[in-house]
Parts: structure tokens; sequence; C-alpha cells
């Protein structure tokens, strides 16, 4: 390589790094953080890990070498929450986690999930028994190489298990040291509060998206609760009406409608952690543009108009 070509070279990743650096610079100084069980301050725009697996989160990456890029990218972006599942893969992701970031960065949250079994591609069976749970909690520790979980997490509640057993189980995974803090996911405001009987709970992860707002009392109960909500499925988009509304903030702002869903949800309330999923290192860097957009009161209007019940 010529001197010139590889000065020019230089030049060209010098340019590189200081726009990522750039980049995480303008992240980190935005004010969307949430401490997690009261102890653990995280950024509210995080990173969900279910897409680095195959298709129908079955199985191994396409491109595993770009699944490490984009667990590394997290990171250098500022993320310090990232969330998981044994079921994802399953245990493919919490394993290239472990791969790509151990030894962890000081700071960096990792929570996972447990109460769901895999029998294929996009097949989800629910197991949240003290035998299933006992095995994945232990597992998910030795895959993602730690002494204990920061945040974990039951999957679903199991109609074929008694509550009171699960619970039971959690509350015994904590007090052993196994668990620092738990959550729930897919839960009504009355099985929170059926759960707070046995342990505190820090988090709750249900579907919830501007233009899917079922769970809006339990947000709201979480809220008054300092309780993380915890979307999944940020973007329904299911009528074209919906749709047309979103294109049409998002052309104003210059984004992606999806960067637009993602904006509204950490402006529509402070208790919100997000956890955009993606297996792509572009993808994942214009989620966390999303921080960046500032939604004024009209788009709002517009946005929190979306929603009929």
């Amino acid at each position: 390589m010529s001197i010139a070509k590889a000065l020019t070279f230089v030049l060209f990743k010098r340019k590189e790094q200081l726009k990522r650096n750039s980049m995480t610079k303008n992240i980190m100084k935005t004010e969307h953080i949430f401490s997690i069980g009261g102890q653990m301050t995280v950024n509210r725009l995080g990173y969900g890990a279910m897409r680095i697996t195959g298709p129908g989160v079955w199985g191994e990456p396409a491109d595993k070498q770009e699944a490490i890029r984009v667990l590394k990218r997290t990171v250098e972006l500022g993320v310090n929450f990232i969330d998981t599942a044994d079921s994802y893969g399953p245990h493919v992701s919490e394993r290239l986690i472990a791969e790509a970031l151990y030894p962890y960065p000081k700071g960096l949250v990792i929570g996972t999930k447990g109460g769901l079994l895999r029998t294929g591609p996009n097949e989800w069976p629910l197991d949240a028994s003290v035998k299933h749970l006992k095995e994945v909690l232990d597992g998910s520790l030795k895959r993602l190489k730690l002494d204990v979980i920061d945040l974990y997490q039951l999957h679903r509640i199991d109609p074929k298990v008694p509550a009171e057993e699960t619970f039971e189980f959690l509350k015994q995974a904590q007090k052993s040291g196994k668990v620092k803090h738990i959550g729930l996911s897919e839960v009504s405001v009355a099985e929170i509060k059926k759960a707070q009987e046995f342990f505190k709970v820090v988090s709750v992860q249900n579907m919830y998206s501007v233009d899917n707002r079922k769970w809006e009392e339990v947000l709201d109960y979480c809220n008054k609760n300092a309780i993380a909500f915890i979307p999944w499925y940020p973007l329904n988009a299911g009528s074209v009406k919906e749709l047309d509304v979103l294109k049409k903030i998002a052309s104003k702002h210059g984004n992606s409608v999806h960067q637009i869903a993602l904006c509204w949800l950490l402006q529509h309330s402070p208790n919100i952690l997000l956890i955009p999923s993606t297996s792509s290192v572009k993808h994942l860097e214009e989620n966390m543009k999303s921080a960046d957009i500032k939604l004024d009161s009209n788009d709002l209007k517009e946005l929190n108009a979306i929603y009929k019940k």
C-alpha cells in the first residue's frame, strides 16, 4: 500500500471513530435514565437480544460475527441494560452475550427471563414449574458466566402451575443469592399485587406501543410504584390510518416511523425502558438516535389519539 493510500485509510478510520464517539456522547447526554429497584441506574434506551438468533428466534444467527458486533456496539453507544431469555435460541442469545461482552463492563445490567419452552421456530409453550425454572435459572447463570443475575423475569404466569408455587420459587432464588431483582411479563395489576406478597416486583414487561395500549392501567400502576415498564413489540401499526400519522410525523422530523414510535414511548412515561431488538449494527445505531428526537405538543396530541380503547 502506498503512503498516500495508507494516510487516506487512517484518516477515514479516524473520521469514523470521531463519528461514533460523537454519537455515544450525544446518547449519554440524554436525561433518559431510570433506577431499577432503586439500585441499578440504567439508560432507558436499552437493547433486546432476541434477534441475534436464527429465524423464528430459533438456532444460530445467520451472521454470527455481525451479532457479536451488534452486542459490542451496544456498549460503545452507552447502552447499559440488555434484555435476553434462556428461550431465545434457545440458549443462543445468552451464550453470545457472554462471548461478546464477558468480562462485563462496570454498570452493565443484564436481565434474562425464564418460563417458556422451545419446541421449534416461533413455538413458545409455557412451563413455569419449579423444576423447569430451577433448571433454566441455573443454565442462565452458567451461560452468562454470572454468580448472580441482576434482573430475573418470569416470562409468563403458567395457568397449569399455581402462581404461588412459581412466586415462592422466585422468592427463594432471590434469598439464596442467585437473583438480585425480580420482574414479571404479560401481567395485570392484580397479578403484580399477588406477586408482591412474595417479593418486590421491580419490572414488568408487557406488549405495548403507541397504537396498542391495552396495558395502560399496568403502566400507570408501575409508574406510581417506581416499577420499570418494559414494552415489547414497540410498533404494531395495525391500520393504514395509524401508519399514516406516524409517517407524517416521521417525515416532519426526518426520521423513520420506528424511531418516532420509540421516541413516543420514551416521552410517554418516565418509567418506560426500551429494549428494541435488531441483528444489524446499522439498525442499532438508528434505534439509538430515537433518544435525540424531540416531539412537540402537536406531535404528541396526534400520536396519543391513534389508540382507541
